[in-house]
């Protein structure tokens, strides 16, 4: 496939490799930089997903756990109003009121106590342990509200087991309404902390129930200087509070580690449970791949880069190179002047251009008379001299930016002119021989006046059918008759074709 010439110099110019070789990394970076971030989002989908899994499942034990005690709690009651129940024997009794709390293997106690306190019934023991517990909040709470339904008090100790529980309670009627006592089953906090266990968060990931006025019941890791804590006034507790589920990223008011938070109230109960990930945690293992891709990715974009700064540098060197020897191809290497190559190329553009303007094109051919005289007494040093000295003088002859002047032969030079009739040609050979005239070699004993030169001009408009080889072989001509005519002279030729006209000399 040939690609368009101006795609073609593109991609051979250094500047677009280098820029290619800087874009390409910083694409790999972005690209790279996207992946990554995608995988941090994973880490935290995975994160959110884990929480509210281990959310669901804790839920459901707890749900079911205090579900139990409470079935058990309400056959208690149910079964106080059975007729008959006095007539029984205190260890039927027993039976009868709590048969179901055996499916509970977390109770710590498990009793009835009448309008006053007392403990009348207890599920472990007959006769029931004496203990009073009238200024227990639940106790009062279900005094004080016929409504209350099932209650779940704060953390606090068994006065008949010595362990940390929290209480389930269930208000006891008599016929008319009245109060007449509470049934109560002791949760040990030892059932959450088992519970919790069970479950590895990392380092710093923490699991926490509480009730919804803020009392922390059990938190994993355990420690016993948070159970009891109220945190109602910490702004991720309101938030908890606010929104019956949920997630967000806060920082933890305990020990200030910032924390995803996930948390659900566990079904109807007055329970708040949070699932806490540290997010350094959730995100370490997505550090440590961010860390060997980054260095991978960093380590081969500058590699590339340099590679392609290498590339880049090797392809300017060339290009220079080239550049040099592309002007070394066209240029004279004694005289530093263009050489026939080069007036060749420029000649044949600047015909067609003279004859798509319609103006004039002039061509002066230089020749330096008797030359081989000066390499025979002066040697070829001296004559090489007298070249370069002649090039200066024709080069000092034009000073338009467009006019070549160019070493075609030996002894021989060109004077191109653009734009230029006749007469503005005659004025240029005039100038050349003014110049050559002044020529001194002191070196060589070469005095004014000792190099004379004789000149071809020849003045075309161009033509679609002759080359511009026909105004050179026209100006070649009139040389020839400049030589004959005794040189040191000008003669003109106006006809590109070569064909003989009237020649006038220009003696200087």
């Amino acid at each position: 496939m040939v690609l368009p010439p101006r795609l073609a110099r593109r991609l051979r110019s250094a500047r677009t490799w280098i820029a290619l070789g800087v874009l390409a990394p910083v694409g790999m970076l972005v690209v790279s930089g996207l992946m990554l971030l995608d995988l941090r989002q994973d880490a935290w989908d995975k994160a959110e997903q884990t929480s509210k899994n281990l959310l669901q499942v804790i839920e459901r034990d707890i749900a079911r756990n205090v579900e139990i005690i409470d079935l058990s709690l309400r056959a208690v009651v149910d079964n106080l109003r059975v007729p008959g129940l006095d007539a029984l024997s205190p260890e039927m009794r027993q039976l009868v009121l709590f048969d179901r709390a055996a499916t509970a293997r977390d109770l710590g106690v498990m009793l009835v106590l009448d309008e006053h306190g007392d403990s009348v019934l207890d599920a472990w023991a007959v006769p029931a342990r004496r203990l009073n517990n009238a200024d227990r909040d639940y106790f009062r709470a279900h005094k004080a509200d016929p409504n209350l339904g099932l209650h779940i008090s704060k953390p606090l100790f068994s006065r008949l087991t010595g362990s940390r529980i929290v209480v389930l309670s269930r208000r006891i009627d008599k016929p008319d309404g009245s109060f007449s006592g509470v049934v109560l089953a002791g949760l040990k906090l030892d059932y959450f902390s088992r519970l919790f266990d069970q479950i590895g968060l990392g380092r710093d990931g923490a699991i926490n129930l509480y009730l919804r006025d803020g009392t922390r019941l059990m938190r994993q890791p355990y420690e016993e200087a948070d159970i009891g804590v109220n945190i109602a006034g910490a702004s991720t507790f309101r938030r908890f509070v606010a929104e019956r589920s949920g997630s967000f990223v806060g920082t933890s008011v305990r020990d200030g580690v910032e924390r995803h938070y996930t948390f659900n109230r566990v079904g109807d109960l007055p329970f708040v449970l949070n699932v806490a990930l540290a997010t350094r945690d959730i995100e370490a293992g997505w550090r440590i791949k961010a860390l060997v891709i980054g260095s991978v990715v960093l380590v081969l974009c500058g590699l590339t880069v340099f590679l392609s700064l290498l590339y880049g540098r090797d392809l300017r060197r060339r290009a220079v190179l080239q550049a040099e020897l592309a002007r070394l191809s066209r240029t004279d290497a004694l005289t530093d002047l263009p050489n026939r190559r080069r007036f060749d190329e420029v000649s044949e553009r600047a015909w067609k251009r003279a004859w798509h303007k319609g103006k004039p094109l002039s061509l002066l051919i230089v020749d330096a008379d008797h030359f081989k005289r000066y390499n025979d007494r002066y040697g070829h040093a001296i004559g090489d001299e007298v070249l370069k000295a002649l090039a200066r003088c024709l080069s000092a002859s034009v000073n338009r930016p467009d006019d070549l002047v160019a070493r075609v032969g030996g002894e021989e030079f060109v004077l191109l002119l653009p734009d230029t009739d006749e007469e503005g040609a005659s004025r240029i050979a005039g100038k050349v021989h003014e110049a050559v005239a002044a020529l001194t070699l002191p070196s060589a004993g070469i005095g004014a006046g000792a190099v004379t030169v004789s000149i071809g001009l020849a003045t075309g408009s161009g033509s679609p059918g002759e080359p511009a080889e026909a105004l050179y072989r026209a100006a070649d001509t009139a040389l020839y008759e400049a030589k004959a005519g005794g040189r040191n002279q000008t003669r003109c030729a106006s006809d590109p074709t070569g064909h003989p006209r009237a020649y006038h000399a220009s003696f200087v």
